[in-house]
């Protein structure tokens, strides 16, 4: 099974740019450009949050209009730059997307994988939060199928990057929602985006990555007391390998055309 998991694309209405400065909408493009042309294809595409850049519904009539060109499945979860009800209204034939309440899921019938959802973001906040609902969701979707290899999506990862200005965002509650992962090891990966940046690390007895943005990457200043920046890094996104008896195997794929094929390796 092959999971491809973008994020942070931050979306914005036909003709505006990211931040007034970046076409966030055509890195988006070209990554979906690119995932398409993957060989073999994926099997199922995921959006690990900031789907859209401000929850405005023009942002989400376009997010709509770019994800209609990937062919797969696809799971959306929302980020701090969406808008909860928006979010529900703009993707409402997302049947694996709950009515009320916050946008957790369970989905485990696109593979050998069961994929959890788990929503910490707070509505006008930037940080998220594994609250003890949450949590208690999360350890209860997990009960169902303890022998089944699961991944986690979360927005906002519960731990520090090193870089202060994002670090001030993080998944509050880390404990709480390593206490639940820590007592279900089907937990194959911690899938996370927001930082901007891949990331990986050991979390409560899995392994926690975060995908890069689409569009920009934040600096990675590890000072302290660090400017806070971002950069028109070349763009990535994650692929995620299953195999029976060898386990999942996770890629940095970078979006673009670049020199090669070369006669060597």
């Amino acid at each position: 099974m092959l999971i491809a998991h973008l994020s942070d694309p931050h979306i914005r209405p036909r003709g505006e740019l990211y931040q007034g400065l970046v076409d966030s909408n055509a890195m988006f493009d070209a990554a979906v450009h690119h995932l398409n042309a993957l060989d073999p294809a994926p099997d199922l595409v995921i959006v690990t949050g900031d789907i859209v850049d401000r929850g405005t519904a023009a942002e989400y009539e376009q997010a709509r209009t770019a994800l209609r060109s990937i062919r797969q499945p696809v799971l959306l979860l929302p980020g701090n730059h969406d808008d909860r009800d928006a979010f529900r209204t703009a993707f409402a034939d997302h049947s694996y997307l709950p009515s009320t309440g916050p946008l957790h899921f369970a989905v485990g019938d696109k593979g050998p994988l069961r994929i959890l959802g788990l929503d910490v973001t707070i509505p006008g906040e930037h940080h998220g939060d594994a609250t003890k609902e949450a949590c208690a969701w999360l350890a209860a979707r997990l009960s169902e199928e303890p022998e089944r290899p699961t991944l986690v999506m979360l927005h906002q990862p519960p731990l520090e990057s090193g870089i202060a200005c994002i670090d001030a965002y993080n998944c509050r509650n880390g404990k709480g929602l390593a206490a639940v992962l820590a007592a279900h090891p089907q937990v194959e990966r911690l899938l996370c985006g927001h930082v901007h940046r891949f990331m990986l690390a050991r979390f409560a007895g899995t392994v926690l990555v975060t995908a890069p943005s689409t569009t920009t990457a934040i600096a990675l200043r590890l000072a302290p007391d660090a400017a806070p920046a971002s950069y028109v890094e070349p763009p990535a996104f994650l692929l995620h390998r299953w195999q029976e008896g060898a386990g999942l195997v996770t890629h940095l794929v970078p979006v673009g055309n670049f020199p090669g094929p070369l006669p060597f390796f």
